[in-house]
């Protein structure tokens, strides 16, 4: 592939539009927060999984809460970078641990925007980066990447290990992969992603230690934790999914989620159940468009690894569309249309995506929120 200039200067656009749609959100969700008397600061970093980070990186693991049906919460099943991350914000400036998460979601989503042009730049060029990055701002749960959350920092360190791989710089690609498993579980995901374009890179008569060392990298994070836990819990290699399943979560190819549609259909809110078929169909066929446009086999094995670990999941059907917020190579066609159109016709699509976006992220967040 090209080599392309990453230097500030030229994602500029693409950071610049990204921020401009995140502060829109922002901006909305103060509106609304002063007509319900809500705090945007407490929904933004004190509620859900934002209070678990916040509690592991004030008193670490070891926190369980016992559900009345028997049913085990450990804060063993959220991985330790982002908590990590807190305490290093929080240590210097004495912002509270979910403060501290905003900010370390604001740096990696800058971060993450960042990666994404890189990736959508190299593979379609520099106009359709700027979109893409624009594009994954106004998503529809596009909020979620400005919550003290794990969604930014991760989408951040797959999208650059990504870059990485595609450019042949193993090492940076292991390390950041390795980064990603310490983050959330998904970061098999990116480890897939790595090795298969070595894999490939050995195939075209590549060899150095280089790219030996990240292949041996990348899988270090998440291995690192997932034997931890399992040597504190005390249950081995299955420790990890032992955690997991006292969550209610699990593998089980789609069975709990096409059952969860079906009662949705079968119910007052069939309208409901009809519209997750239509985002699982819209899903499917984006993969599909990445598949025919030909995208670098790396990005659709990630992408790929994603989806089926966000739609085959067996628990939290709520959490599926935040699931999917890493998947931006999913977002790469809509990036290419867009960029294909006059700048006008363009940026009002946009614009309308992310004004939108804004409104039913205040909404959301006032009501149930991401789980």
């Amino acid at each position: 592939m090209p080599v392309k200039d990453l230097g500030f200067r030229r994602a500029a656009p693409a950071l610049a539009v990204f921020a401009a749609v995140r502060l829109l959100g922002l901006a909305v969700l103060a509106v609304w927060g002063a007509a319900a008397g809500s705090s945007p600061h407490t929904l933004l970093s004190a509620r859900w999984d934002s209070l678990w980070y916040a509690r592991i990186a004030a008193e670490g693991y070891g926190y369980e809460v016992l559900l009345p049906n028997g049913d085990v919460h450990s804060n063993l099943a959220f991985f330790p970078l982002l908590p990590w991350l807190e305490r290093l914000v929080a240590a210097p400036t004495g912002l509270s641990y979910g403060s501290a998460g905003l900010v370390v979601s604001a740096v990696a989503g800058l971060a993450a925007a960042w990666g994404i042009f890189a990736v959508a730049d190299l593979v379609h060029g520099r106009r359709t980066g700027v979109f893409a990055a624009g594009v994954w701002a106004a998503l529809p749960v596009g909020i979620v990447q400005s919550m003290a959350y794990s969604e930014s920092l991760f989408t951040a360190l797959a999208a650059w290990a990504l870059y990485g791989a595609l450019r042949g710089r193993w090492l940076t690609a292991g390390l950041l992969a390795a980064g990603a498993g310490l983050t959330r579980p998904v970061g098999a995901a990116v480890v897939a992603a790595v090795w298969v374009a070595a894999a490939l890179a050995l195939r075209r008569g590549e060899r150095s230690w280089r790219l030996t060392a990240g292949v041996a990298l990348a899988p270090l994070g998440a291995a690192a934790y997932v034997l931890w836990v399992g040597a504190r819990t005390g249950h081995g290699l299955l420790g990890y999914l032992d955690v997991q399943g006292g969550w209610g979560n699990g593998f089980d190819g789609g069975w709990a989620f096409a059952r969860f549609i079906g009662a949705k259909l079968t119910s007052s809110a069939a309208p409901a159940g009809a519209g997750l078929i239509a985002g699982v169909v819209l899903v499917l066929w984006l993969y599909r468009l990445c598949v025919r446009q030909r995208q670098p086999v790396p990005l659709l094995v990630y992408c790929g690894i994603v989806v089926a670990l966000a739609l085959c999941a067996s628990g939290y059907f709520g959490s599926k569309p935040r699931l999917l917020l890493p998947a931006f190579p999913l977002l790469l066609p809509m990036a290419v249309a867009l960029a294909r159109w006059r700048t006008g016709r363009a940026v009002a699509v946009l614009g309308t995506a992310a004004l939108a976006s804004a409104v039913y992220g205040a909404f959301w967040l006032n009501g149930s929120g991401p789980p």
